[in-house]
């Protein structure tokens, strides 16, 4: 059986141009320090802080390049942390959504909505999709292969299928640890 990546995906910020502006001034754009397995999007320079109704977390990475909207990507324990009601959702559907504070150098704004815990999937270009025999929105469930004594399967993963996607499989931080992951780790689909 052909194996996944599994990457861990910590706290993160999608920001839009119009949000972006207000954040962090006018003519201000994103700075890449890394590159992210996924083509085209990488983690920035610029950092945010994330008011929620109980605390905050100071330094949140942006992931670029810029989106149509906000976005913030948090584990149910973040979420419980900064007091706010985060879904679990796939990326993108943020309608009636946790709301925050974000707090950049040239401003603040407050996010109505937008905030979830991003939904386990796998990335997956359409040749990949044929080879594990899955399609787009399938829903599959993927064996962890580690030697850390909390052997897992993951339950409930959705598979995305983009020509414009990378093999690997994103799980939150709530997860990875739950699982044991560090370094490099792998899965595979199991029936």
């Amino acid at each position: 059986m052909k194996k996944i990546l599994i990457e861990t995906s910590a706290r993160h910020i999608h920001l839009c141009p119009e949000t972006m502006e207000k954040l962090f001034g006018k003519g201000i754009s994103l700075t890449v320090k890394k590159d992210l397995s996924q083509p085209g999007q990488y983690a920035s320079n610029e950092r945010l802080e994330v008011v929620g109704s109980k605390k905050s977390f100071p330094g949140v990475s942006i992931l670029g390049p810029l989106r149509n909207c906000d976005q913030v990507e948090i584990s149910l324990t973040d979420a419980r942390t900064l007091g706010v009601v985060a879904p679990i959702r796939e990326s993108g559907d943020i309608k009636d959504s946790g709301s925050v504070k974000l707090v950049g150098p040239c401003g603040e704004v407050e996010l109505k909505e937008g905030v979830i815990v991003a939904k386990r999937h796998i990335h997956m270009t359409p040749k990949d999709a044929e080879e594990f025999g899955v399609k787009d929105r399938d829903i599959v469930n993927v064996k962890v292969l580690n030697d850390t004594g909390r052997s897992l399967i993951f339950g409930d993963v959705v598979v995305r299928v983009s020509d414009k996607f990378a093999l690997a499989m994103h799980v939150d931080t709530d997860e990875a640890n739950a699982a044991g992951l560090s370094g490099e780790v792998y899965g595979e689909i199991v029936k």
